[in-house]
């Protein structure tokens, strides 16, 4: 394959969402929602229950038809195609694997219905039963699997297609947190080997951080902003974002309540994450609440005004006073507006 036919070949895996909306008969669950997912990358929608995302996620995959707007995959619309002329596949939160099926049968079920060719599915089986690991437990049942194995037999299914385009709605929720990790780690090593366009939809924020390329946050059915994991967490554009990435999350304290920051228009808000404060003789006071040991670390919940603030600090700097004064480097000071927006 030349250069000019991989880039062909790329830019045909590239999703573009355009103006898309979705009404329902009580509520609007997409508002003019357009952004671009780049090809071979990792893109999270990331945001609290009832944003939106999975809804997102089912119109491109064709489950569900948008009220208004544009899908267009490799420059082509399939808005209104069935989800079966769509190139693309998908990881569903339940796994949705067959009981009754071995781990081969649910593996291939797809490529049978498409009529693949057995000695083809058979070639494909074992290239990514060994690529999961899933190599020894063929024969078995779901019901003979651990919920790590279970997953990994819905990610094969998903690999063996070899559509371009994976999309994947919170696929680890029903793991415990050690698994999750591990599956983190697995997906995106997967992504990254087959260069798959993945869309993936989560409301934790951690998996969000630790898998993506981009973020797309999402809130009551808008986009927030669409970043990297870094520069999100570095120059979120909304206070919805400073508060949603970062745990804790960042601290929002009225500029009125803040020396120096008077001149602002009424309303504004001042952003610090609780990593950046320290205790300073010559800072701003702050009256203590509680404080929250974690080991290394402890975090100091305090107020300043009406504002109830969070500090991160090494535990060895032992217990508050009451009050404290605290300050913060100009290079960690956030600036929204009354309407929750950082200025441009």
């Amino acid at each position: 394959m030349t250069s000019i036919d991989r880039q062909l070949v790329v830019a045909a895996t590239a999703l573009r969402l355009n103006g898309v909306r979705k009404a329902f008969d009580t509520a609007l669950a997409l508002d003019d929602v357009t952004i671009d997912i780049p090809a071979g990358e990792f893109t999270v929608l990331l945001g609290p229950s009832g944003c939106g995302k999975s809804t997102l996620l089912r119109l491109i995959a064709g489950l569900d038809k948008p009220t208004a707007g544009q899908i267009l995959l490799g420059g082509k619309d399939i808005t209104r195609k069935p989800p079966a002329e769509r190139d693309l596949s998908m990881v569903f939160q339940s796994y949705a694997l067959f009981p009754h099926l071995s781990v081969a049968e649910n593996i291939i079920f797809g490529l049978k219905v498409r009529r693949v060719e057995k000695a083809d599915r058979t070639k494909r089986l074992n290239r990514v039963a060994e690529m999961m690991g899933l190599d020894g437990l063929l024969e078995r049942r779901p019901n003979q699997l651990s919920g790590g194995q279970q997953q990994r037999v819905a990610l094969a299914r998903a690999v063996i297609s070899e559509r371009p385009v994976c999309l994947m709605d919170e696929p680890l929720s029903n793991l415990d947190a050690k698994l999750r990790a591990e599956m983190r780690a697995e997906i995106r090593d997967l992504q990254q080997r087959l260069g798959l366009t993945m869309v993936y939809v989560t409301h934790d924020q951690v998996e969000a951080m630790t898998m993506a390329d981009h973020i797309v946050v999402m809130n009551q059915g808008r986009v927030e902003q669409v970043a990297t994991p870094r520069a999100l967490y570095a120059a979120p554009a909304t206070t919805f974002c400073a508060r949603f990435i970062g745990t804790p999350p960042m601290n929002l304290i009225a500029a009125d309540d803040l020396p120096g920051f008077a001149h602002m228009p009424k309303g504004s808000l001042v952003g610090v994450r609780p990593e950046d404060m320290v205790t300073d003789a010559n800072g701003v006071e702050a009256r203590v609440e509680s404080v929250e040991y974690l080991g290394a670390d402890q975090l100091i919940a305090a107020r300043i005004g009406d504002a109830r603030i969070i500090v991160r600090q090494p535990a060895r700097t032992g217990a508050p006073d009451a009050t404290v004064r605290l300050s913060w480097p100009a290079e960690a000071t956030h600036l929204f507006g009354a309407d929750g927006r950082r200025p441009n």
